[in-house]
């Protein structure tokens, strides 16, 4: 499909590209020193009690509780591999699936949270739709080097 300035498949890359840049902020814009010292944490376990569904408050409490320092490592490079991998496109339909999921997981632990629903919900509407129109055919080292085709 060929538009007026770009084919359909770089319109794709364009989404895969602003997608990728999205989470890079996510990452950029944490204090990684409260982060990594458990505050990112610390800050969500404080909503986890709060919550309205007691399957959330337990599996934060039986999975990321025990684990603070390992989990808010794992949270920030998460959003930091997510954030280069769709920028230049490699392992895309992966970095697509872990993005929905993590989205998903934001979502339902912020689930009272309008703000947070909003960019979650776009996030993971971006992901699915690069997915299904393989958001990878262009722009992407995965295209160059014929993974995925």
């Amino acid at each position: 499909m060929q538009t007026i300035w770009l084919s359909g498949a770089e319109w794709f890359a364009v989404l895969r590209i602003g997608l990728g840049l999205w989470w890079l902020e996510s990452w950029r814009h944490k204090d990684k020193k409260t982060w990594f010292t458990g505050g990112g944490i610390t800050w969500a376990a404080g909503i986890a009690a709060e919550h309205r569904w007691p399957a959330v408050r337990k599996t934060f409490d039986r999975f990321v509780k025990p684990h603070p320092r390992l989990m808010a490592y794992l949270v920030a490079y998460s959003e930091l591999a997510l954030g280069l991998g769709l920028i230049v496109g490699f392992l895309t339909p992966i970095a697509l699936v872990a993005g929905t999921v993590l989205n998903l997981i934001y979502l339902v632990l912020m689930i009272h949270d309008w703000a947070e629903q909003g960019q979650n919900l776009m996030m993971a509407l971006i992901s699915v739709t690069a997915l299904l129109a393989a958001g990878w055919q262009s722009w992407s080292f995965d295209n160059a080097l014929g993974l995925f085709v």
